[in-house]
């Protein structure tokens, strides 16, 4: 015991051993957050104060170098969440909005420093492009606490991580030709090579990931461990191809978030991971790295310094506050979407630091202006924070006012469990079409049939189910298991939809489809059919044989009349939101009438989705559609239940084609919601005959009135030869 008290006497400053920096710097992350709460300041505040504390330039507990690794892959990881967390769909819709953005935080900022740094601080030209160019930059300090607040999927957001790349590639060539210019290397060849190394450089992330990230998915469905260390290896890679091309790693590293949005769901458990891991180790790394940079006692080493720090600060945070300013009037955004903007531009930390080291270990700047440009950057961070931490929670609040409520009542999914090996990819779709927020539970179900040997089968299907919350838990997403002993599975299935007040079930593809299903006119198998015939809400029958985040497009296909059955609202927002979580565009085979309601519901729902439309009269041709889809194409067909308004006599030879034309593409199946119909032939209930087709309706009050006339003509005999 005594030994071991004098090592720790023993212990000096700053530590070298990484066991007591790894534990200190752990029990910041965890404590700073939660002391500073109850002050209400903002818990990346208190990353940084912690940093300034225990760094170089306070108690010299830690050295900088000492975590100078994690630091870095942690503004890595704040770059790359910022792309891969983006609404692909509304940055498309928004990229003149984030240009025009982009262009006012670069250019109003350099011109602004140009005049303070050439008429106030009188620096010569090569300084004041330096420093006026460091004003433009801005790093996402604050963007987790706006992904934490839910409002990252805001335009204001949206266009200001667009912005942010724009700026701060700018500003990074701009770095580029400085050096160039300093070093006299600023020749033809220069600028040769760096615009050939970003173009092979832009083209190998944004392409070639795709590619490379779509092949592995498909290779390695199962394990998910070498799904998160390979999406963690292309950012850095995507980082260090930046830096080869002659840029900063930075502009790599969201890329590669903008490569792999498009494979990673939002409601997946890989992307739980992936922020998950960020926002408990990296980026808390980082902003303690970003605090170990500030010295304070800058502002005690004469006048001249505090000018420089206090000129500098002002005109930072002045320039980025106008850019917003502008944004707001161009576009008409509220005053609390400007301040969102601003409070996400104005942090000045990772390009800012990139900028000024080299202009002083080059000699273009002087040791004022770097100690200067440390207290902006403290001062920026901390207005950042609180600006979006504020701004952040009255948008939220307007965006949790504006979201609609659930049409036809809450949405609950049932998804009956037969297959373990089937269950992932049934969850995974359920939970990607599930609406957000909703708070029901997703219930899988195993129906046990009522014999000797049910209790024994109870017990496997509980082993069994235990997959099932391991999976939902790794995404965070609330389940509710279900087991239920019945005589068969179909009034299993049937009497726990009534129940449970399901409004959709997720039925997974029967593989039975024998020569005497065919013969007796069954589609899936006897069970999958008597569940169509029993349960009238909404059924997804699905066959997936990839994962659904590898898809490229949507193809809808629709039969006439689709827009007048009950459930047509509910499945195209089922599509929209499946469209958006796989990264998708939707391009929809039906008759003109149809594309009339679909675009109609995309206007009146505002669904930021990519949607294109092929004129198919006659949707049984399935002909026509396999030759423009893909093997990463998903096919979703919408049929109908015999008798209902939609119905058509090919549908019930859908299945078959279905198979036939995509057997190695991902399938959905649905059938809508619909009311019970009225049908002469067996199997079918007899409630409502108004939603009958009105042919048949003809067909059947023909049939009526002859039965009638040759009644009336055998009474008629009859009389007369009496």
């Amino acid at each position: 015991m005594m030994k071991g008290l004098v090592l720790l006497l023993n212990i000096s400053l700053p530590l070298k051993d990484p066991v007591p920096i790894f534990s200190l710097v752990l029990f910041i992350i965890l404590l700073a957050p939660i002391i500073l709460r109850k002050f209400r300041i903002p818990s990346i505040i208190g990353l940084i104060l912690a940093g300034m504390a225990i760094g170089d330039h306070g108690f010299r507990i830690i050295e900088q170098g000492s975590i100078k690794l994690f630091g870095n892959a942690g503004l890595l990881y704040i770059m790359f969440l910022a792309g891969l967390e983006l609404d692909m769909t509304e940055f498309r819709k928004n990229r003149h909005r984030s240009a025009v953005f982009g262009a006012f935080t670069f250019f109003i900022p350099l011109a602004l420093g140009y005049v303070l740094c050439t008429y106030v601080l009188h620096f010569n030209l090569m300084a004041t492009l330096l420093i006026s160019s460091m004003f433009a930059t801005h790093t996402l300090v604050a963007y987790p606490l706006a992904s934490r607040l839910g409002i990252n999927k805001n335009e204001a957001v949206t266009v200001a991580v667009g912005g942010t790349i724009i700026t701060d590639t700018a500003v990074l060539l701009i770095l580029a030709i400085i050096t160039g210019a300093q070093t006299g290397h600023l020749d033809t060849a220069f600028w040769l090579r760096l615009g050939i190394s970003l173009t092979i450089f832009a083209v190998v992330v944004m392409y070639g990931f795709p590619m490379v990230g779509r092949w592995f998915f498909k290779k390695i469905k199962d394990d998910k461990t070498s799904h998160f260390i390979f999406v963690l290896a292309l950012v850095f890679l995507a980082a260090f191809l930046a830096e080869l091309a002659g840029v900063e790693g930075i502009i790599g590293a969201f890329l590669a978030g903008l490569a792999l949005n498009q494979l990673i769901p939002h409601t997946s458990p890989l992307m739980n991971r992936v922020e998950f891991v960020g926002n408990a180790i990296f980026i808390p790394f980082f902003l303690i790295s970003v605090g170990m940079i500030v010295d304070l006692k800058v502002l005690l080493k004469g006048p001249e310094a505090l000018i420089i720090a206090g000129s500098l600060t002002a005109m930072a945070l002045l320039s980025k506050w106008l850019a917003a300013f502008f944004t707001q009037l161009v576009f008409g955004y509220t005053p609390t979407q400007r301040n969102v903007i601003f409070g996400l531009s104005s942090a000045h930390a990772a390009a800012t630091i990139a900028v000024v080291l080299i202009g002083y270990n080059m000699g273009i700047i002087n040791e004022n202006v770097l100690n200067g440009t440390v207290v902006l950057i403290l001062v920026t961070c901390m207005v950042s924070s609180f600006v979006t931490e504020n701004a952040g929670r009255r948008l939220a609040i307007v965006e949790a006012d504006r979201k609609p409520e659930f049409s036809g009542g809450p949405e609950r999914f049932l998804i009956p469990i037969a297959q373990p090996e089937r269950m992932e990819p049934l969850l995974d779709f359920a939970l990607m079409v599930k609406q957000p927020g909703n708070p029901a539970p997703v219930y899988p179900l195993v129906v046990v049939q009522d014999d000797e040997e049910a209790r024994e089968k109870i017990h496997l299907s509980n082993k069994m189910m235990e997959k099932a919350v391991i999976h939902a838990a790794a995404s965070e997403s609330n389940l509710q298991v279900v087991t239920r002993v019945d005589l068969n599975v179909t009034d299993g299935i049937s009497r726990a939809v009534k129940e449970l007040l399901i409004s959709d079930v997720i039925l997974a593809w029967s593989e039975k489809n024998s020569a005497t299903d065919r013969i007796f006119g069954t589609i899936f198998g006897s069970t999958t059919d008597n569940v169509l015939q029993s349960v009238w809400e909404n059924v997804y029958i699905c066959d997936f044989h990839s994962p659904i985040n590898t898809t490229k497009n949507l193809a809808l296909i629709l039969p006439r009349n689709a827009e007048y059955e009950l459930g047509f609202a509910h499945y195209m927002e089922k599509i929209v939101l499946l469209a958006k979580q796989a990264g998708a565009r939707i391009v929809a085979y039906c008759g003109k009438g149809t594309q009339t309601a679909v675009e109609k519901f995309v206007t009146e729902a505002k669904a930021s989705v990519e949607i294109s439309f092929k004129t198919l009269e006659n949707p049984e041709d399935f002909l026509v559609i396999a030759r423009s889809v893909t093997a990463d194409d998903l096919i979703v067909v919408v049929s109908a239940r015999r008798g209902t308004l939609s119905f058509q006599p090919y549908l019930e030879g859908i299945p078959a084609k279905m198979i036939r034309h995509f057997r190695e593409n991902n399938i959905i199946l649905i059938y809508p919601e619909q009311r019970t119909a009225e049908n002469s032939e067996p199997g079918m209930q007899d409630e409502d005959i108004s939603l009958m087709p009105i042919q048949e309706q003809l067909r059947n009050f023909q049939k009526l009135k002859r039965a009638v006339q040759k009644i009336f003509k055998n009474e008629n005999g009859k009389q007369e030869g009496e």
